[in-house]
């Protein structure tokens, strides 16, 4: 097509381009396929949809670099409401959300004080909160956050990317502190230097970094892993390796996103398995939806076509 991942993942910082996109009507029926709609109540109806197939979820608002406190503090009542929700609908949803949503590029310690509000909240409920994992210049400042959240929590999972270098010695570090960790590929636009380009390079990463992770599960140690992956291959690798280790099928878990392998979702929940989806709503959609884009490229053909007939 001559459109490569790194023009799509371009295309999501650009400001021209979500403009001219987000108000076409054909953008947004293609939005639907991965998003249930733009209201907090499109995930909650999703989410009841998906638990008539025995599959559990994780809801997130979409949203990152707010420029204000009172966009983060907002966005923390927000996720007071939706818990609120979850707890009403007896769901066992979880929730994630990225730092920079929550104010990091605006202050580190704040930024602190609204995750610990909503990770307390969500232990009163046995609910989980997911700290999404954002472009390589956020990544030591979210594992910081991580480890001092995880100081007085244990329910908090943190997204670790494959297709950084330094992931496997990040994971080393994280290690004693019995962590649950979102393994996924990585959606950003990243220099060579610091990672893998080519999926074979990611892929391989990936199915190490599960090695050591399925071992830590194996062994006790309190650590959980959810495997964030869409790839067949790769789902029945990661089952593969832990049936040589012995683990039961809820020793660990996978997370899609909403709207895709939704054929292999309920194979794999009605095989016993532990899938949770996640699902993402929000008027902030464009960045986001672009980076699916360029895990999928072919998704552009139909939006280029109606982009130049319009």
């Amino acid at each position: 097509m001559g459109i490569t991942r790194e023009v799509l993942l371009w295309g999501s910082r650009n400001q021209w381009l979500a403009d001219q996109l987000t108000s076409r009507d054909f953008t947004r029926r293609a939005v639907e396929r991965f998003m249930p709609g733009e209201e907090m109540n499109a995930g909650i109806d999703a989410t009841e949809s998906l638990r008539q197939n025995q599959i559990t979820t994780i809801l997130t608002l979409l949203g990152e670099n707010v420029t204000a406190a009172a966009e983060a503090d907002a966005v923390v009542q927000h996720y007071l409401q939706l818990l609120e929700r979850i707890r009403e609908m007896a769901f066992e949803t979880d929730i994630s959300l990225k730092p920079t949503q929550l104010g990091l590029d605006l202050d580190f310690e704040e930024t602190y004080g609204r995750y610990e509000t909503l990770v307390r909240r969500a232990a009163q409920l046995s609910r989980t909160v997911a700290i999404d994992m954002e472009d390589s210049s956020y990544v030591d400042q979210t594992i910081d956050l991580y480890r001092r959240l995880r100081a007085d929590n244990t329910n908090l999972a943190l997204c670790l990317q494959s297709y950084l270098y330094r992931t496997t010695s990040d994971l080393v570090t994280l290690l004693p502190l019995a962590p649950t960790i979102r393994l996924v590929k990585g959606a950003y636009k990243e220099p060579r230097q610091i990672a893998y380009r080519r999926k074979k390079d990611v892929d391989d990463n990936f199915l190490r970094l599960t090695d050591t992770l399925l071992q830590e599960v194996k062994s006790g140690t309190g650590t959980k892993v959810f495997f964030g992956t869409h790839d067949p291959r790769i789902i029945y690798e990661v089952i593969a390796r832990a049936d040589r280790l012995g683990l039961p099928k809820d020793a660990y878990e996978f997370q899609l996103l909403y709207g895709i392998q939704r054929e292999l979702q309920m194979r794999l929940a009605a095989e016993g398995y532990r899938v949770r989806v996640l699902i993402s709503y929000g008027a902030s959609w464009f960045p986001w939806y672009m980076r699916r884009l360029a895990e999928r490229p072919a998704n552009v053909l139909f939006l280029l076509r109606n982009l130049l007939a319009n």
